[in-house]
C-alpha cells in the first residue's frame, strides 16, 4: 500500500461534515433504582409494523410491483426479481408445499447458501405458518462433520428439506438422519427428489400465517455444546424490522449489497427481512470476509452503489485496504451510501479511521459508522447506534419500543433486554427457556456494557466484555477477551486476520494469531512483535498486557466451526481445537517461534 494513501496522522477527515444518514431524533427514558439497576427505554413510537413476515411482500407487490426485491449473480450480470413477480412465485411455492402435505408445525430444513430460490421458498413456507430452519451450509458441504447437522436435525425434527444443489450437498442428504424426508432441489435433483421448478407450477395459495405462529428456527452456534433452536415468531421478526426502520426518518427504500448468511439472524432478519419490510433491494453477495474470497464482494461493490452497508469486522478490515488502493471502487461505494454498520464482533478504531479518510478524500463527507447489538434471541437487534458517529466499540442505545436493564454483576453492568422482538424461548426446552429470563422478564444475554458518559446516558453504551467468555489469570486478574482481541489485531494490522486470547488460570495472557494468506511467517512474526510492543506500552494492568504470542501455521478451520460463516472466531472452540498450540504458547522455556514480551 502506498504510504500517501494512509489516513494522515493529523486525521484531517475529522473536521469534515457528516453526510445526512436520515436518523430520527434520539429518545431515551432512564429509570434509576436503589439497588443500582438502571432501565433504559427508547420511547420513540414504532410505526409501520406489519403483523406477519408475509405481509411486507404482499404490500410492496401492490405498492411498487416493478421494484427489484432480490438480485443474484448470473454470469457477468444479475438475475433480478421484482416484488410482484416474487409474490407470484411465493404463492405458487406455497401451493406446492401444501400439495406435498408437509405444511404444519414441523419446519422446512434449508440446506443452502444465500440465493433467490432460497428466499422464495423460505417466504413461501412462512406464509403458510410453516416454520423454516436454515442451517449453516458448513453443516452439509463436502468434508463437513455431519455430526453437527445430525444434532441440528435432532433439535428441529424437520418435515422436509430444501437444498440449492442436491449434488453439492449430496453427502449430507444421504445421511441416515435425513432418510425418508422429502427433498426439494433447485439443481441436480436426484431420483425421488422434488424439482423446485415443478413446485413453481402449483396453484397459488394465499398467506395464512398468524402473528403468533412460529416463523423460523435459528440455531445458536453450539460452540460449547449442542445447538439450541431459537423460536422466531412472526410478530418478533415483523416488529424488529419496524423498530429498526423507526430509527430513521427516511422514506427511501434501501439498496444493499450483503453476504451475511441467512442461517444467522444478522443476515436473515436484520438485513433481508429489514430490507423487505422497507421495500428495499438486496444484491446477494457470494463473497466471504476472508482473504482469497473477498474479491467477489469487491467486484459487486464496484458495480452497485449501496445506500446502506453492513459487514462483519473481518470484512471491513479487508475493505479498508481495497478502498485505499482503488479510487474507482471508492467513488462507486461512497456515491450514495448514508450509513455504515458492523456487527457480530467489535471493530478496531483504526479501520474506521482509514475508511473515513478515503470517504472524505472521495466525496468530502464523513459517513456515519455504527454498530448494532443483540443476539439471535433478541430478534436480533436490541440496540444500535442511531445517530451520526465514528466511534467504534459502541453497542448504541435500545431500539424504539425496547427496554434495556443494566444490572450490577461484580464490577460490571450486565446487559439484559425486554421488547416485542425477544424470543419466547428455545424449541422443546421449556426449562432452559424460562431460565434465560430474569425476575422482571428481561432476557439475559451474558454480556456487559458500560456508559460512554454515565452522566449523559444518551451518549450510548459500549461493549464491556462477554461475561461467559472472559476469564481470570492465576493472580485473579480479570481478562476482557473481546476488547483485548480487537486492540491486539488493530495494533498488529494487516499481517494477521484474527487472534485467540489465551491464559485462563495461567500467570499471563498469550495470543495465537492467524497470519494473512501469503504472508511469510517471518514477516507476520515481525509485525506481531512490533504491534504487541506498542500495545503493551499503553496497557493498564496485567489483564491488558500480552506476555506471549505465536503465529499459527494454518488458517481457521471452517469445517470444524473454528471460524463461523459470519467470519469471526469462536474463541472457546478455537482454544480447544488449538490445544497443542496453547500448550506450546505457555511452555517453559519458550519454544522456537513463541514471542516473549
Amino acid at each position: 500500500m502506498d504510504a500517501d494513501l494512509r489516513p494522515a496522522a493529523t486525521a484531517d477527515w475529522m473536521s469534515a461534515p457528516f453526510r445526512d444518514a436520515r436518523y430520527a431524533p434520539r429518545r431515551l427514558d432512564v429509570e434509576r433504582r436503589a439497588d443500582g439497576v438502571m432501565i433504559l427505554t427508547n420511547t420513540t413510537p414504532v410505526t409501520g409494523a406489519f403483523a406477519t413476515v408475509a405481509e411486507p411482500m404482499l404490500h410492496w407487490a401492490k405498492a411498487a410491483p416493478s421494484r427489484i426485491w432480490l438480485a443474484e449473480r448470473s454470469g457477468e450480470g444479475w438475475r433480478e426479481l421484482a416484488y410482484a413477480e416474487a409474490q407470484e412465485q411465493v404463492a405458487a411455492l406455497a401451493g406446492g408445499l401444501r400439495g406435498l402435505g408437509v405444511v404444519g408445525e414441523r419446519p422446512l430444513l434449508i440446506l443452502a447458501r444465500n440465493g433467490v430460490d432460497h428466499a422464495l421458498i423460505k417466504y413461501a413456507a412462512m406464509s403458510q405458518g410453516m416454520p423454516v430452519a436454515p442451517v449453516s451450509p458448513q453443516y452439509g458441504l463436502p468434508g463437513a462433520n455431519l455430526a453437527r447437522l445430525q444434532h441440528a436435525c435432532e433439535a428441529l425434527n424437520p418435515a422436509a428439506v430444501y437444498t440449492e444443489d442436491a449434488a453439492l450437498f449430496g453427502e449430507a442428504l444421504a445421511a441416515p438422519f435425513l432418510a425418508g424426508l422429502p427433498v426439494i432441489a433447485s439443481k441436480a435433483a436426484r431420483p425421488g427428489d422434488i424439482d423446485f421448478a415443478d413446485l413453481l407450477r402449483a396453484a397459488p395459495a394465499a398467506a395464512t400465517a398468524q402473528p403468533d405462529d412460529h416463523a423460523k428456527y435459528l440455531l445458536t452456534s453450539g460452540s460449547t455444546g449442542r445447538p439450541k433452536a431459537v423460536i422466531c415468531r412472526h410478530r418478533n421478526m415483523a416488529v424488529n424490522a419496524a423498530q429498526v426502520a423507526s430509527c430513521f426518518d427516511d422514506p427511501e427504500p434501501p439498496v444493499i449489497v450483503n453476504a451475511a448468511p441467512w442461517s444467522h439472524s444478522l443476515g436473515a432478519n436484520a438485513i433481508l427481512h429489514m430490507s423487505t419490510h422497507r421495500g428495499g433491494t438486496v444484491y446477494i453477495d457470494a463473497g466471504q470476509p476472508v482473504a482469497g474470497r473477498f474479491g467477489e464482494t469487491v467486484r459487486n461493490l464496484k458495480e452497485v452503489s449501496p445506500t446502506y452497508h453492513n459487514m462483519v469486522p473481518a470484512g471491513w478490515m479487508l475493505f479498508a485496504g481495497e478502498l485505499e488502493r482503488d479510487p474507482d471502487l471508492a467513488r462507486t461505494f461512497f456515491a450514495r451510501v448514508r450509513a455504515l454498520q458492523y456487527g457480530g464482533a467489535a471493530l478496531s478504531q483504526e479501520f474506521c479511521d482509514r475508511i473515513q479518510a478515503v470517504a472524505v478524500r472521495t466525496v468530502g463527507e464523513k459517513i456515519s459508522f455504527g454498530s448494532g447489538y443483540g443476539a439471535t434471541e433478541t430478534g436480533p437487534t436490541a440496540a444500535n447506534v442511531h445517530w451520526h458517529n465514528t466511534q467504534m466499540g459502541l453497542m448504541g442505545l435500545p431500539l424504539p419500543g425496547t427496554s434495556v436493564k443494566l444490572a450490577p454483576e461484580g464490577d460490571k453492568l450486565e446487559f439484559r433486554v425486554k421488547g416485542p422482538q425477544v424470543t419466547s424461548g428455545y424449541l422443546g426446552l421449556p426449562e432452559l427457556s424460562a431460565a434465560s429470563f430474569d425476575e422482571d422478564g428481561f432476557y439475559r444475554l451474558g454480556d456487559a456494557a458500560r456508559f460512554i458518559d454515565r452522566q449523559d446516558p444518551s451518549q450510548g453504551l459500549a461493549f464491556d466484555g462477554r461475561l461467559s467468555e472472559n476469564f481470570k489469570l492465576a493472580s485473579g486478574t480479570f481478562v476482557t477477551v473481546g476488547e483485548l482481541r480487537i486492540r491486539a489485531v488493530g495494533a498488529v494490522g494487516d499481517a494477521v486476520t484474527d487472534a485467540v486470547v489465551c491464559g485462563e488460570g495461567r500467570e499471563n495472557v498469550g495470543l495465537l494469531f492467524y497470519p494473512k494468506p501469503g504472508m511469510t511467517p517471518e514477516a507476520a512474526a515481525s509485525a506481531v512483535r512490533a504491534g504487541i510492543e506498542q500495545l503493551n506500552a499503553t496497557a493498564k494492568g496485567s489483564g491488558g498486557r500480552v506476555a506471549r504470542a505465536l503465529v499459527l501455521d494454518s488458517a481457521p478451520d471452517a469445517n470444524a466451526g473454528e471460524i463461523t460463516d459470519k467470519g469471526y472466531i469462536a474463541q472457546a472452540l478455537a482454544r480447544t481445537l488449538r490445544a497443542e498450540a496453547v500448550e506450546r504458547l505457555f511452555a517453559e522455556p519458550a519454544p522456537a517461534r513463541v514471542l516473549v514480551f
